[in-house]
């Protein structure tokens, strides 16, 4: 039976965890150990109460989640905080987190994977951030319109939706450039125009880009922050699972963003 330590120390070597640079509140790899065997692996794109009683009605022990534990900031353990604490003690269930690692990952990474889903080839990298780049990009021939749609089927799938720039009638996507959930900003936007992109495919991204994006002449795929985040976790529990010998379970709980 395996233990925690050695699947957080064989994950965070698979993620490049320590050579990942990242936001100080993700706090990649272990954030809350157990002391039992793993015996079944839940993943989430959030930490959340709707999480953990995900992992708890599957029997699962270790929770792999996207944005972890500590993403909304630190503070006292009192209320939601203490509760889900709770919940986690009183069932043994360790939490791992992997935030841009898993982004930015070449066969597991949400942006490698999400170009899969919408029959997208990547031959580059794509969002640099902190002297690594999170996205990937490519070219093709597709008319924007068609690409969309299958954004939009895709972000259905999680129960979100899918908006599209305002672009001229018969837009053509020919190279086009990727970063899942909050990718959508002035410095990816700057980056697209020094790479000659003419589409950009995101989760999200402040209102501004919309507008950004139309003065510039570049079309932005807005596919959902949570369903573009939903492809690294279910692989890296997937992945575990079958090293390990244990079922691995996905824990639907979207947002609606």
């Amino acid at each position: 039976m395996t233990q925690i330590d050695e699947v957080a120390a064989y994950t965070d070597e698979l993620l490049d965890t320590a050579g990942t640079p990242d936001y100080p509140a993700a706090m990649n790899g272990l954030q809350l150990e157990n002391t039992s065997a793993i015996k079944g692996i839940a993943s989430a794109v959030d930490f959340s109460t709707r999480a953990i009683q995900g992992a708890i009605e599957v029997s699962a022990n270790l929770l792999i989640v996207h944005h972890g534990m500590f993403w909304s900031g630190f503070g006292q353990i009192r209320g939601p905080s203490y509760r889900r604490l709770r919940l986690l003690l009183d069932n043994d269930i360790a939490v791992y987190s992997s935030h841009l690692p898993l982004d930015r990952h070449a066969s597991l990474g949400n942006n490698v994977l999400l170009a899969k889903e919408l029959d997208l080839v990547p031959t580059g990298k794509f969002a640099k951030y902190d002297g690594i780049f999170i996205g990937v990009s490519g070219e093709c021939d597709m008319e924007t319109a068609v690409l969309a749609e299958k954004a939009r089927d895709f972000a259905v799938t999680y129960s979100g939706g899918m908006r599209l720039t305002s672009i001229p009638d018969g837009h053509r996507t020919k190279r086009w450039a990727m970063c899942t959930g909050a990718g959508a900003s002035t410095d990816t936007l700057r980056e697209a125009v020094n790479n000659h992109v003419d589409t950009l495919i995101v989760g999200e991204g402040p209102h501004h880009t919309a507008v950004q994006a139309e003065e510039i002449g570049i079309a932005i795929i807005y596919a959902g922050h949570y369903a573009t985040e939903t492809l690294g976790v279910r692989a890296l529990a997937d992945h575990l699972g079958i090293k390990y010998g244990v079922a691995s379970t996905f824990v639907s709980a979207p947002t609606g963003l």
